[in-house]
């Protein structure tokens, strides 16, 4: 493994305005002296802006803090548009790149699928081929995979070992796309990439479409909400401190470049699992939430959830279960995610109270 220190680097972070992403530049910003932090994101719709908007003014105002030892620049731009990623590589010269943007959710992915198109596989295509043209400058590419790519797999806990060749949803099947363009880059071009495949990631100021935020927005408009396979799921929910923990380590860790016996690159390039290799059952989720909102006071002390609960039948796209062989990542990184669900949903439930209320 290639050692890389990121002080004193020009960091790239796609996707920066993103629930991930944004947590990811605020901890670089903390943890790294004297680099230049660039972030790029589209700022599209796909949910609430006034969140990815709200992630940025706090960026800001940390850069703002730490502007003797970082220089921070945002970007609004689209990474599906060549011009845009050529010219900021051009200007920049990034010498670690974190691709994070991507249109996320597997349910999207079934009414619209031109936007993981675009984002996922040609805006993941630009990134690539701004990496290949940076030569050696380029010292680590780490992108963003997803459990996902497991399918219906019936083999837990989930290894990268594992065959991962029948995604249920086309958002799956672009995951795993990426990280085959990106072995086949490593390999052509000597790249070092890591690919990252996360696990449920959730947290303050995470993203509405997830099922914890979705549930909460929910209970509070006295809303019914519906739980997947009559509550027979299990998802490895995973806080977003223990994904930026694993991604920063990781950056500073890349594949190494070795030469083959055939004089060819063999391609530095590596998958790992980011999760909390603890899965939990969902009807047991949906209790401790509802335990944390009633403790942040984000929901009345009365409050009917029995009324407000409906078990309902799987989705097209959801699997059953989801869970994380971390093995690899304890074994090359010695890290592995421990934050408890209640830690991490009391977080969120006392941050929704601020925000919102």
């Amino acid at each position: 493994m290639q050692k890389i220190d990121l002080n004193n680097k020009t960091i790239l972070v796609t996707g920066s305005a993103g629930f991930i992403g944004s947590n990811l530049v605020k901890r670089l910003m903390k943890d790294v002296q004297q680099a230049t932090i660039i972030g790029i994101d589209n700022m599209n719709d796909y949910y609430d802006v006034a969140l990815k908007e709200f992630r940025l003014k706090e960026l800001e105002t940390i850069a703002e803090s730490k502007k003797s030892q970082i220089n921070y620049h945002f970007i609004k731009g689209d990474i599906a548009d060549k011009a845009t990623i050529d010219n900021l590589f051009a200007e920049y010269k990034p010498q670690v790149v974190v691709n994070l943007a991507a249109q996320a959710g597997v349910r999207y992915s079934i009414t619209n699928p031109d936007a993981y198109i675009q984002s996922n596989l040609i805006g993941f295509y630009n990134i690539l081929e701004a990496c290949r043209n940076a030569g050696d400058n380029l010292e680590h590419l780490v992108y963003a995979s997803s459990s996902s790519v497991y399918g219906s797999n019936k083999k837990v806990p989930y290894s990268t070992d594992d065959k991962v060749d029948n995604p249920v949803s086309l958002y799956a099947a672009t995951k795993k796309s990426n990280e085959l363009m990106a072995h086949s880059y490593s390999k052509l071009y000597n790249i070092p990439s890591t690919g990252l495949r996360f696990f449920t990631v959730y947290g303050p100021a995470g993203r509405p479409d997830m099922a914890y935020f979705g549930f909460t927005n929910k209970l509070l408009k006295g809303e019914t909400i519906k739980i997947f396979n009559f509550g027979n799921c299990k998802r490895d929910f995973t806080y977003v401190d223990d994904i930026v923990e694993g991604v920063v380590r990781i950056m500073q860790g890349a594949p190494e470049r070795l030469t083959g016996d055939d004089g060819l690159p063999i391609p530095p390039y590596a998958v790992y699992n980011i999760g909390n290799s603890h899965p939990e059952n969902l009807l047991d989720f949906v209790t401790i939430l509802q335990e944390e909102l009633l403790r942040a006071g984000v929901l009345p002390a009365d409050y009917d959830f029995e009324a407000h609960k409906e078990l309902v039948p799987m989705q097209p796209g959801d699997v059953p279960v989801t869970f994380a062989d971390t093995s690899a990542l304890e074994r090359d990184y010695g890290f592995k995610p421990s934050t408890s669900l209640r830690e991490g949903l009391r977080h969120f439930a006392e941050w929704y109270k601020a925000f919102y209320k």
